[in-house]
């Protein structure tokens, strides 16, 4: 067992490999700033909340006027379907 499994503590990690980490958490769709128009994500529509099942498209309007929201925030696809964003996909 290692120092730090003992110890309780994780080992302390480079700032390259802290803000990759940091990044991938911040991009799943939480979050209003990382969201823009024209972006293409993976949203989760109302009638898909039981299934989790995901549609792709492309971001026409942001619905959510928070910073965050724990569900996702709610936008608007440009084929006027709208849904919470599961997972930004570029």
């Amino acid at each position: 067992m290692s120092l730090e499994a003992r110890a309780g503590t994780e080992p302390k990690r480079s700032g390259t490999e802290a803000e990759a980490i940091g990044s991938r958490r911040s991009m799943d769709g939480k979050n209003r700033k990382d969201i823009k128009p024209g972006m293409k994500v993976e949203i989760i529509l109302k009638r898909d909340q039981k299934t989790g099942k995901l549609t792709e498209g492309v971001v026409k309007e942001i619905l959510t006027n928070s910073s965050f929201h724990p569900h996702g925030i709610k936008v608007r696809l440009a084929d006027g379907q709208v849904g919470r964003v599961a997972r930004i996909v570029g």
